[in-house]
């Protein structure tokens, strides 16, 4: 636990960044906002978005936060020193950087010797003109920077001289944080933690050699930060290792994603250097946020959940054997390295479900629904979220749909209409793409039925258009809603063609969004289910908006 004593030290995120790098893994402008807003929620002090001038989709991300801003949390674009040969005022990648508007800039700058010759094909000496005359330029457009040192610890194993050189450029032309990076994720620990030691003794020396001016005093060595990459299975390693030895920055990716094995992961990193090493990282309350947070992150990217993850894996404080079932119930420190609560998990008796019911009390608070852990309609929710969950269901980054499932169990989920029935026909030209789909749907509203029709560019978008069809007239606001993003995943690959599907439906208003989550064998039934539930939750929000403008007049 940590205190008001506690050393501090700083988090970086790069999930937006680095970790989209990963294989299979893509997201969208609003995947980036939306996880962007939840880590800022985390507290995480540094978030990394992305290479602004790289691709359309980075630069619009930086304009949509210029136009609304994070809580708390800087956010930082990224981008590399000027090109070999030129100058930075007139590199049209730093004026992409410069438009982004970010108060912190990383650059990112070679080490290694190999890299300046072999990749810039450029010398060493025009190298550390071009990490001090970028550096240099950023800072008189009034940026602060934070320098990665890129591939620092192969760079200092074979050359030591040269790679300590790049690192005293980068301080003489205004770094604020020099951050170590173990690129190629070979090092190991003992090696992470004596190189990073020998770096801060060695620029302590050369700043101490310096002659104090009369304006500025002595110049202090900026902080060390640490930036591993998992490739040998020792990115948290490597930089609890870096941070033993002083560094003071941890950069790392929620879940561990990143390009190759990965990078460090911050769901580990956050709560062993918190709870065990005793550094200040963010908020006990936030630290309970953990969990969720990680999942969110799962669902949002649509890759599945790590069950087995440490601290916020499922199956983290997961208890089957009998002797541990026992002893975990007389005293959990038998086989409990943390309180599970600690970072939002729970425990869990695989034969036996025995806990949870404070995670969901919670989670009704924070939609202001007050349950009574007393009495029936608490207990029934939490069994019908444990059933919905052995079915493949999760409720993370679908929050709309466990809103409505905790309105079902106590009795007041408003009944805007009820659904009978759909059908969706395809036609298959052969030699060509599929024409558009053909939807029907058949609802009931105040006990009148209704059957509509409507066309889409797929059978989900047909299913959509119809049901809005169908409903429209009877609730106008239906047509200020949008389906925004719809994620699929199969749950049960080994079984082909019949598995199970798990559908997320994004769904907004132009103030709110929410999700909502159908499983099935049938991916149209899930979807269904998916769209339904987003329509039913907006007009929920509606209804409430109403009723509370009522109130206030």
């Amino acid at each position: 636990m940590t205190t008001n004593s506690s050393p501090q030290l700083w988090l970086y995120d790069t999930t937006l960044r680095d970790g989209t790098q990963r294989e299979g893994l893509s997201v969208s402008i609003e995947d980036k906002l939306r996880i962007a807003r939840r880590l800022d929620q985390l507290g995480i002090p540094f978030i990394e978005g992305g290479w602004p001038g790289a691709n359309p989709k980075d630069v619009q991300f930086f304009w949509q936060l210029q136009e609304d801003p994070l809580k708390q949390a800087e956010i930082v674009a990224f981008c590399s020193t000027r090109r070999p040969n030129s100058t930075a005022a007139t590199e049209p990648m730093l004026q992409d950087i410069l438009a982004a508007g970010t108060r912190w800039v990383t650059i990112f700058g070679k080490s290694w010797d190999l890299h300046v010759t072999t990749g810039l094909k450029t010398t060493l000496e025009e190298n550390l003109a071009m990490i001090r005359d970028t550096i240099e330029y950023l800072r008189s457009q009034g940026r602060r920077i934070i320098y990665d040192a890129e591939h620092w610890f192969d760079g200092y194993k074979h050359n030591r001289d040269y790679a300590l050189q790049t690192l005293e450029a980068a301080i003489a032309s205004g770094a604020e944080w020099l951050v170590l990076c173990d690129t190629n994720g070979g090092t190991l620990p003992h090696e992470i933690s004596q190189i990073v030691q020998d770096v801060i003794s060695h620029l302590s020396f050369v700043i101490s050699q310096e002659p104090m001016t009369e304006d500025k005093g002595k110049k202090t060595i900026p902080q060390i930060g640490i930036h591993t990459h998992n490739d040998s299975e020792m990115a948290v390693a490597n930089a609890i290792a870096a941070v033993m030895a002083g560094a003071k920055m941890v950069q790392g990716t929620i879940n561990g994603y990143g390009e190759r094995c990965g990078n460090a992961n911050l769901c580990s990193l956050i709560p062993n250097l918190q709870l065990k090493a005793g550094y200040s990282c963010i908020t006990e309350d936030q630290l309970t946020q953990l969990t969720e947070a990680s999942r969110f992150v799962s669902e949002v990217v649509n890759l599945a959940p790590d069950e087995h993850a440490p601290f916020v894996g499922r199956s983290a404080f997961a208890h089957k054997g009998g002797i541990h079932v026992s002893a975990v119930e007389r005293n959990p420190l038998t086989y409990e390295h943390i309180q599970p609560e600690q970072v939002g998990n729970r425990r869990r008796i695989v034969i036996s479900e025995q806990s949870g019911l404070s995670n969901v009390l919670a989670k009704a608070r924070s939609f202001g629904i007050e349950l009574d852990q007393q009495k029936a309609e608490a207990r029934e929710i939490l069994q019908r979220l444990k059933d919905l969950e052995s079915e493949g269901f999760q409720f993370e980054a679908a929050e709309a749909s466990f809103v409505l499932l905790m309105h079902e169990a106590l009795g007041d989920r408003q009944k805007f209409f009820e659904v009978k029935g759909f059908q969706v026909h395809c036609d298959l030209i052969e030699g060509k793409e599929a024409s558009n789909a053909l939807a029907t749907v058949k609802v009931a509203v105040d006990g009148k039925n209704i059957l509509e029709a409507a066309e889409g560019n797929g059978p989900v978008a047909a299913l959509d258009a119809a049901l809005r069809k169908a409903l429209v007239n009877f609730y106008p606001q239906i047509a200020t809603f949008d389906l925004t993003d719809y994620k699929v995943r199969i749950l049960n690959g080994h079984t082909g063609t019949a598995a199970k599907t798990r559908v997320l439906v994004e769904s907004g208003n132009g103030r709110q969004r929410w999700t909502t989550v159908g499983v099935s064998t049938n991916i149209l039934a899930a979807s269904y289910q998916a769209v339904v539930e987003g329509l039913e939750y907006g007009l929920l929000l509606h209804s409430q908006a109403e009723a509370a403008v009522k109130a206030s007049t």
